[in-house]
């Protein structure tokens, strides 16, 4: 495990200490659980700014419509 020092406000750090008081756990741990959680979120963000995008994208739009249209042959070529 690697170590890293920062520096952050007295408030957040007050913050911080009152949770991980309330929670029972140490504050390095509180950090690494809230810091996974944060990147988690971003990179959720970043997949629906792909998704929107890709929606304003005719090419992927068209790929799409030939994708479902070969899906839903197999599907009937199965139910046959």
């Amino acid at each position: 495990m690697i170590t890293i020092t920062t520096s952050l406000p007295d408030d957040l750090v007050q913050r911080l200490a009152e949770y991980a008081n309330t929670m029972g756990m140490p504050k390095n741990k509180l950090i690494e659980k809230a810091l996974s959680l944060y990147l988690d979120h971003l990179k959720r963000a970043a997949y629906v700014k792909s998704y929107k995008t890709a929606a304003d994208d005719e090419d992927i739009l068209t790929l799409a419509e030939e994708g479902m249209h070969a899906y839903f042959k197999q599907l009937e070529d199965e139910a046959r």
